[in-house]
């Protein structure tokens, strides 16, 4: 039975959701230089139309109907069965909502996750590719971790929880930008130059949306208006609060002073620290568990800044460290007096722990390796990365032919344009 205040929530959270898609454009879009602003946010905005479309066509069925062990079946497909019933998956009449509704709140996530991968490729993967490249990760990689976790498949069989994506979502998509920025490569011009983010107030603005969307993200992951949900927005709120304050003063003991984008960075870390434990555990519990999330992915950060690997916007310290240490304090501080599900190791069991590293293991593990020959497979048909030329100029005007700012050389698809041989169709370079 369609319980109204339930539907009416989950329509909000969906469509908050849905808002993290383009508020990650702004936040990775100012970390940027301006010259590739629009083609990083292009990044993202894309993922809503090709990632969503295979959603509902092939990826929701993949994922959330019951299948094996590994992987659902095709009983869904093409959003087939799937009307204005309650219920309908594997999780059977929980929600009270319409099965559609349902659908689309579980479409956003995969829509944001597939986006966050670009963090790790900015300013150098070739625009085709990239999307090529999301479009079949969205089905071979997330629609199989998901069925593992929500649609019945073996963590859901270990015992290991994620409330709203810890795993499904960052872990996953850290693994993928992680092997993503080694078999594309770093930028041409990493480490023989500054390169600095050029709209720090963008980043803020992101962060701050985000921060707006993720209460849809974590409290509408309990596909009800009750008492769950406040407990999760609750600690939605509180944990990156928390995250802001230790890591402004990690940054005050490090340089003296605390960055807009270190503050903005905090922001994202705590929220995908919290995301796996939000409906679980205790919003004092969530307060440490975001005090001690700072600490790992601030280190991640700093380190990763003395090697060679061009993670461009730090996904892997960000989503992979902070979704990885919000996995394993899920195991730690989870209370069945409040989620009447389970317990963690300060509740008197300490096994859950293990569970929860079993099952980011197992994501990172086949996130990393599907990614991989992903991305082989595609570099045999298109080329991954732009030249050297076309990064030097700038990802907006080779990919797209716009620009986000005028520049001196603003008028460069112009010219180009003017210096065309006559009878040449294309008004400007679109992306090769």
């Amino acid at each position: 039975m369609i319980e109204a205040a339930d539907t009416a929530w989950m329509l909000v959270a969906t469509a908050l959701v849905l808002l993290m898609t383009p508020a990650l454009a702004f936040f990775y879009g100012g970390l940027v230089r301006s010259k590739n602003a629009l083609n990083t946010m292009m990044m993202s905005f894309i993922s809503l139309g090709f990632v969503g479309v295979l959603w509902a066509v092939v990826g929701y069925s993949l994922a959330l109907t019951a299948g094996n062990n590994y992987i659902g079946d095709l009983s869904l497909a093409f959003l087939n069965g799937v009307g204005l019933e309650s219920g309908g998956t594997i999780l059977g009449d929980v929600s009270k909502i319409p099965h559609v509704l349902y659908m689309s709140f579980q479409a956003t996530f995969c829509i944001i996750t597939a986006a966050l991968i670009s963090g790790a490729i900015v300013e150098r993967m070739r625009f085709s590719a990239y999307v090529t490249f999301i479009s079949l990760w969205s089905v071979v990689v997330y629609a199989p971790i998901a069925h593992w976790v929500w649609g019945g498949g073996w963590i859901a069989d270990l015992g290991a929880w994620d409330f709203a994506g810890g795993t499904v979502v960052h872990v996953n998509a850290a693994a993928a930008a992680f092997v993503a920025a080694i078999v594309v490569g770093k930028r041409s011009d990493y480490g023989s130059t500054s390169i600095l983010p050029h709209n720090v107030p963008f980043v803020l603005l992101g962060a701050g949306l985000l921060w707006f969307g993720w209460f849809g993200f974590n409290a509408g992951s309990a596909v009800a208006a009750n008492g769950i949900a406040g407990l999760a927005f609750t600690t939605t709120m509180l944990a990156p609060a928390a995250t802001l304050v230790v890591w402004t003063f990690c940054d005050m003991l490090r340089s003296k002073r605390a960055t807009a984008v270190g503050a903005a960075t905090a922001i994202v870390v705590g929220l995908v620290a919290v995301t796996p434990a939000a409906g679980f555990i205790s919003p004092m519990n969530a307060i440490l568990l975001g005090g001690i999330a700072a600490i790992p992915s601030y280190l991640a950060l700093m380190i990763r800044a003395k090697t060679s690997l061009d993670d461009s916007l730090d996904v892997v310290a960000a989503h992979g460290v902070g979704g990885t240490v919000g996995a394993l304090l899920t195991g730690v501080f989870a209370s069945k007096a409040l989620n009447g599900v389970f317990d963690g190791a300060l509740y008197g069991n300490p096994g859950q722990v293990l569970s929860q590293g079993a099952a980011v293991l197992g994501a990172m593990v086949y996130s990393g390796v599907a990614s991989f020959i992903l991305l082989k497979l595609i570099g045999i048909v298109m080329p991954l990365r732009a030249t050297t030329n076309e990064e030097g100029e700038g990802l907006d005007v080779t990919a797209h032919g716009e620009e986000a700012y005028m520049h001196v050389g603003g008028s460069a698809p112009i010219m180009r344009e003017k210096a065309k041989p006559q009878g040449s169709l294309s008004p400007a370079r679109a992306d090769a």
